[in-house]
């Protein structure tokens, strides 16, 4: 994380700060969760229903703008509240060491290709898939791979290095998409954010950037802490010194 950023943004690791991007997203998120609870008192879903992804929709009427107007919808207040949780956990320090363009790109082409995704998956289906969680599974797998060894805490409570929660979230999702039976859980959009995610990763488009830009940061830090040291160090040779000649 960059000086500028913490200066700028305030705040340490894991949704260290408000990041424009971010706050961006979540009060886009939260307009569209309003919008759906007045159409809902309205007696009519059909906002749902419109703006929500419905793969037979988007195969067969060709409704294209699903892909990408459904991650702004929820399916309740928990569901809402825990991706946008997630989405600023997790986006907030990618946003900050990527920039704001380069993570508003991830992030679309991960929510974007969690919708194809699933539309290959069942295109015939008529059922609405809304919500956040496929990009938000994509940029989970980014902080993993960004930041392998940070300490994430389950619960609260049970701290695992970030490279390993990736691996058990998304063995998890990968066998709930497997034995999915109606449960109303898009696990297979979850996979295909994950999935899009590290090929985007891998393609070598961030990967070396993000690597340079930590390594410079690490450079940095190591290199204000040196210079805090030896200021300190000089201060008190120097001190020493005048006590000495107040002796003699």
């Amino acid at each position: 994380m960059s000086h500028r950023f913490r200066s700028r943004y305030g705040g340490f690791g894991i949704g260290g700060g408000w990041t424009p991007a971010v706050k961006t997203l979540i009060i886009a998120c939260a307009i569209g969760f309003v919008l759906q609870i007045f159409d809902q008192f309205a007696g009519a879903p059909s906002f749902t229903q419109k703006f929500g992804l419905v793969p037979y929709a988007v195969t067969q009427r060709y409704y294209l703008w699903q892909l990408v107007t459904y991650i702004f919808l929820h399916g309740g207040f928990f569901h809402i509240l825990f991706n946008m949780f997630g989405l600023y956990m997790f986006g907030s320090e990618l946003e900050a060491t990527w920039g704001t363009r380069q993570f508003t790109k991830f992030f679309f082409i991960c929510g974007i290709g969690a919708a194809l995704t699933s539309v290959v998956a069942s295109p015939h289906s008529l059922i609405p898939i809304i919500g956040a969680s496929g990009a938000i599974f994509g940029l989970l797998l980014a902080y993993g791979v960004l930041f392998p060894n940070r300490l994430i805490y389950l619960y609260m409570i049970i701290p695992i290095p970030a490279k390993w929660f990736v691996v058990i979230f998304g063995a998890i999702t990968f066998l709930s998409a497997l034995s999915a039976n109606g449960s109303g859980v898009a696990y297979v959009a979850h996979l295909g954010g994950m999935l899009f995610g590290f090929i985007y990763l891998k393609g070598g488009r961030l990967i070396p950037d993000l690597r340079h830009r930590y390594d410079r940061w690490q450079r940095n830090r190591l290199r204000r802490k040196f210079e805090v040291y030896y200021n300190e160090r000089r201060r008190n040779d120097d001190d020493q010194e005048k006590w000495r000649r107040s002796k003699n």
